[in-house]
């Protein structure tokens, strides 16, 4: 069997003449409108996903010029709400929200002050609900095992291993359990 072509690209079709650099410029705003139409994306996001569909790259500069300069890409508010939902609806920190914000393609200095919404009780606040929550999760359990989870899963969120620790211990001794047997981070010499 023949290796089974898929469509022509953008750029194929313009090159071979069937479509205008006009007609590929408006076929490159509406595919744009359409991914901001289920969910907001960066620049640098929307910039991939046209390059990947084979717009050319001034088309492309283009599009995103335009729509920028209309407020439809907005990468400060996008990061803003970046942030504010990874911290409040899944208690990220600082440095888990940033890395997803530099995989999103958010420039470092938009990034810094979008994460500026966040400071250190705001973190700290949301290490001892995730600790609270893991720690109930895992009642029955090994104390070295519940400590591990826990911890581990604040880990996860981006939390330092002594914040997520401390928030751990206070979650265990919120429970009545003491934690004089097993050393904790900030215990160790």
């Amino acid at each position: 069997m023949g290796k089974r072509r898929g469509r022509p690209t953008v750029v194929e079709r313009w090159e071979a003449g069937e479509i205008s650099e006009a007609e590929a410029t408006e076929l490159a705003r509406e595919a744009v409108l359409r991914t901001l139409t289920a969910a907001p994306k960066s620049r640098a996001e929307l910039a991939r996903s046209l390059s990947r569909k084979g717009y050319p790259e001034h088309v492309i500069g283009a599009v995103l010029d335009r729509l920028t300069e209309v407020g439809l890409i907005d990468d400060a508010s996008y990061a803003e709400m970046i942030v504010r939902t990874r911290h409040t609806e899944r208690g990220q920190a600082r440095r888990a929200i940033s890395a997803e914000l530099h995989r999103r393609g958010v420039d470092a200095e938009t990034a810094a002050e979008a994460l500026e919404q966040i400071d250190g009780d705001d973190e700290r606040q949301a290490a001892d609900e995730l600790a609270r929550k893991h720690v109930a999760r895992s009642r029955g359990l090994d104390r070295d095992k519940r400590v591990r989870r826990a911890v581990g899963a604040l880990s996860r969120k981006g939390h330092h291993p002594s914040v997520a620790f401390a928030a751990v211990k206070d979650a265990l001794a919120a429970e009545g359990d003491d934690g004089d047997d097993v050393p904790f981070a900030e215990d160790e010499p």
